[in-house]
C-alpha cells in the first residue's frame, strides 16, 4: 500500500462521532475523507447535553472554544415531582461541576455543537468532506476499499480504516455484517436496529414565548429539569444563549418509520400526562406541537470492529436509550479513544481495533445499565416512589454528584494502555 493510504481514514457519517472522529485524527497526523450521505450538512435533533467526560475531549481537539458562545452552563440537574411540582433532588453543576470533573457541564442546541467542529473542521487542510456520498460497498482488509455513490457517480476510495460513524441505521454496520458472511446482503437483516417501545417528543420555544415563560414558573430557567411521573418523564433546559428551551417528553409508543422524526397521535403524550399538575399540562398545550421521535437501539451482542479494517462508533455500535443523557458523550469518547488506540499500535492497525472494543465495551455497558437505572427510577409508582423519594433526599446534593465521578471523571486512557 502507498504512504498515503496507509495513512488514510475513511468515515462515513459527518454527525458528531464522524466530526469528532475526523478531527481526532486529523489532530495525529492522519488524512481523512468524510463522507455525509445528505446533500448539506443539517442537525438533527434540538437539545444537547454535554457532560465534563465529553467536553473535556472538545477542550483537547480545540472545539469547546469554539461552541462556549453558544451554549449554557448550567447551575444544576434538578429533579421534580411531576404531580406537584416539588423539587426532590439536585446536583451541582456550574462552577461545582468544573470544580469537581475538571471541565464544563453544557447545554446546547445540537446546531451549534456541530458548526464548532465545522469550524474546527475547515482549519484542518488533511481532512476532505464529501457531501451527497453513499457508501454502498465495502471490501475489507489488509486496507479497505469503499464504494461511494457521489451525486449520481461511482468513486472508490482506499484507506486502511473504515469508521462507520452513520447512526442507529447505519449502513457501514449492515455492510460490516455482509463481509463478515461473505454474502452482500444477508447482513442487513442482522444488524439492523430495534425499537425499544419508547418515544420521545420533542419541542423548542422561545424563552419569551408563552410555552416558555409557562416552564420559567414551573421548572428551573437556567437548570436541567426533569419531572417525574410514573407515565412519563420529561427533561427541560436552555439552549442557544438561553434564548429558547430545549423540552423532550418520554413515553411509550407504538413503532414508526424509521427516521428521526415523525408525528403521532398527541393523545399518546395527552394520555401519559393525566394526574401531573395543571401548570405542566398547560406547558405542554403551548409548546405543541410535539414532534416524536422513535428511540431505537442495538444489538448488543454485534462486534464494532472487524480484522478487515472496520469500525463502527456512536449509535451505529451501540445506540442505547437516552436516559443517561449520554449518547452524544459516549460517541466522543468512542471517537476520541479509537484515534488514540490507532495511533499507538500503527504497525498493527488490526490489534488496535480490537483492544479498543475490548476497552470500550465494559463503559458503554455500565452507561446503558445507568439509563436503564434511571428510567426505572423516574418512572416509579406507589411504594417504588416513596422509597426512590427518601433516597434522594438522604442522599443529598453532594453525595449525588460522587455518584457520578466514574461518569464525568472519566478520562481517555494513555495511548498505548491496554
Amino acid at each position: 500500500m502507498d504512504d498515503s493510504r496507509s495513512r488514510q481514514v475513511l468515515i462515513a457519517g459527518a454527525g458528531i462521532a464522524g466530526l469528532t472522529a475526523a478531527l481526532a485524527f486529523s489532530e495525529r497526523g492522519y488524512l481523512v475523507r468524510l463522507f455525509e450521505q445528505a446533500p448539506r450538512l443539517e442537525a438533527a435533533g434540538a437539545g444537547i447535553q454535554l457532560s465534563p467526560n465529553a467536553t473535556r475531549i472538545l477542550r483537547q481537539l480545540g472545539v469547546l472554544e469554539q461552541l462556549l458562545p453558544a451554549a449554557v452552563r448550567p447551575e444544576a440537574v434538578v429533579l421534580r415531582d411531576a404531580a406537584t411540582l416539588r423539587e426532590l433532588a439536585r446536583v451541582p453543576l456550574g462552577e461545582a461541576a468544573e470544580r469537581r470533573w475538571q471541565a464544563p457541564y453544557l447545554v446546547a442546541h445540537r446546531a451549534d455543537l456541530q458548526g464548532a467542529l465545522m469550524t474546527r473542521l475547515t482549519e484542518r487542510p488533511d481532512i476532505s468532506l464529501v457531501t451527497d456520498a453513499r457508501v454502498s460497498g465495502v471490501v475489507p482488509g489488509p486496507h479497505v476499499t469503499a464504494t461511494a455513490e457521489i451525486a449520481g457517480n461511482t468513486v472508490e476510495a482506499g484507506g486502511f480504516l473504515l469508521i462507520g460513524a452513520d447512526g442507529v441505521w447505519s449502513n457501514i454496520r449492515n455492510l460490516s455484517a455482509s463481509a463478515r458472511s461473505g454474502s452482500a446482503g444477508s447482513g442487513a437483516q442482522s444488524a439492523s436496529s430495534r425499537f425499544s417501545g419508547e418515544l420521545a417528543w420533542r419541542a423548542t420555544v422561545r424563552a419569551d414565548s408563552a410555552a416558555g415563560e409557562a416552564f420559567a414558573a414551573v421548572g428551573s430557567a437556567n437548570c436541567v429539569t426533569t419531572f417525574l411521573h410514573p407515565g412519563f418523564h420529561m427533561v427541560a433546559y436552555p439552549v442557544s444563549r438561553g434564548r429558547a428551551f430545549n423540552m423532550v417528553a418520554f413515553t411509550a409508543g407504538e413503532i414508526m418509520a424509521e427516521s428521526w422524526s415523525g408525528r403521532a397521535d398527541p393523545e399518546i403524550l395527552a394520555g401519559a400526562m393525566r394526574g401531573t399538575a395543571a401548570a405542566l399540562v398547560r406547558l405542554a398545550e403551548d409548546a405543541g406541537p410535539w414532534t416524536a421521535w422513535p428511540i431505537h437501539t442495538v444489538d448488543k451482542r454485534q462486534p464494532w470492529t472487524t480484522p478487515g479494517g472496520i469500525a463502527l462508533i456512536g449509535d451505529a455500535a451501540h445506540a442505547m436509550t437516552p436516559f443517561a443523557a449520554q449518547g452524544a458523550a459516549m460517541a466522543i469518547e468512542d471517537a476520541a479513544t479509537l484515534a488514540g488506540f490507532v495511533a499507538a499500535s500503527p504497525a498493527d492497525p488490526a490489534a488496535a481495533l480490537a483492544a479498543w472494543e475490548k476497552m470500550r465495551r465494559p463503559r458503554v455497558a455500565k452507561v446503558a445499565r445507568r439509563g436503564a437505572l434511571n428510567r426505572l427510577a423516574w418512572h416509579a409508582s406507589g411504594p417504588v416512589a416513596v422509597a426512590r423519594n427518601l433516597f434522594l433526599r438522604l442522599r443529598g446534593p453532594e453525595r449525588l454528584g460522587a455518584d457520578l465521578d466514574w461518569l464525568y471523571g472519566w478520562r481517555a486512557p494513555e495511548a498505548g494502555a491496554r
